[in-house]
């Protein structure tokens, strides 16, 4: 008897929960190749869909073909078992069990946020102990994956944590511009508010601390370039201060960051549209210790030429353009109106 789609996607699923407990189970008995091994089922879980995967798992019917055009590229194969272990919560305890045995160890948080971040606001969690452990390794997890790429998961958990109201402090930054005023609504109140301020200080400072500690330059454009939600966010002089001296260290060459030059130009845009107060004497400055560093001088010239080049080209380009619009119309006018 065939199988019918949904008896292939659970018999695949289980396949893959099999697979992930199989490893885990290897790396507890094995504490040498423990680092290796654990990092090696993160980049598994974590990979994306292959079209063959696909067929099975998001195919409903057996009329329909299954296609990245239906909102589902770039799905990971986390993606599908964290939808997985919350609709059948037992499928997951012995990797979760497995998980609690190995807290300790480099890229579990990072497994457990992928794979049971769904869980954690749907299912019922026996005690606020286990629940805050949970809760910790999912901040920990969500934050480390963020740096790496995991867009959909953290929206995920700003939307639950909207919904839900659980006390869990996440300290991201991946919602959409209208989302971050509802996110910061939502924030847990702390005793201590009056020492490190309201929700909208936590989580600048929070962004400025993940920003130090980025080191892959397409994270860190990505970063910048949404910064532009923070303009308008009211926070104190302390916190203001800090976000700018962050974006600061991304302007200039050299250590101790040695930001690429596109890091330093989104810096650059980032730091005048959130404090345009002082944005020319920050430029000037800028200029004056560039020149204190002879050996940039050359890279320097040359990318303000090719930038003075590509900029006038790209004005006659304009300019022939919209002449060459402008005689269309012009003869298409006078094809229509021959009186004219």
């Amino acid at each position: 008897m065939q199988q019918t789609p949904a008896d292939r996607r659970s018999t695949y699923l289980a396949a893959l929960t099999q697979e992930i407990e199989r490893k885990l189970q290897k790396a507890l008995i094995s504490p040498g190749q423990r680092p290796e091994l654990l990092q090696k089922l993160f980049a598994d879980v974590a990979l994306e869909i292959d079209d063959r995967a696909r067929d099975i798992l998001l195919k409903k019917d057996e009329n329909e073909i299954a296609s990245a055009d239906d909102g589902t590229e770039n799905l990971c194969f986390y993606d599908v078992l964290a939808d997985y272990y919350v609709e059948a919560p037992t499928s997951g305890k012995n990797i979760l069990d497995l998980i609690v045995q190995l807290w300790s160890q480099s890229f579990v948080s990072h497994i457990f946020a992928l794979l049971f971040h769904k869980w954690l606001f749907e299912a019922s969690v026996e005690t606020s102990e286990v629940l805050l452990r949970y809760g910790s390794a999912l901040v920990q997890g969500a934050s480390n994956v963020f740096c790496i790429f995991s867009r959909r998961l953290h929206l995920y958990l700003i939307g639950a944590i909207k919904s839900h109201c659980r006390p869990v402090e996440i300290s991201i930054f991946s919602s959409p511009d209208d989302m971050l005023e509802p996110f910061l609504k939502h924030f847990p109140a702390y005793p201590n508010a009056f020492l490190v301020g309201g929700p909208e200080d936590i989580f600048v400072i929070e962004l400025a601390d993940q920003l130090q500690k980025l080191k892959v330059e397409p994270v860190l454009l990505h970063y910048l370039s949404r910064m532009g939600a923070l303009k308008g966010l009211e926070s104190r002089m302390a916190t203001s201060t800090r976000l700018k001296a962050c974006l600061y260290s991304f302007t200039s060459p050299g250590g101790p960051m040695y930001p690429t030059r596109a890091a330093r130009h989104a810096a650059w845009d980032t730091l005048d549209l959130l404090f345009p107060v002082g944005r020319y004497p920050r430029h000037v400055i800028s200029v004056f210790f560039r020149l204190l560093y002879p050996w940039y001088w050359p890279s320097s010239c040359w990318n303000f030429i090719v930038t003075c080049v590509t900029t006038v080209v790209y004005y006659i380009l304009r300019v022939i353009i919209s002449s060459w619009d402008n005689i269309r119309k012009s003869k298409h006018m006078s094809y229509n109106n021959p009186d004219l």
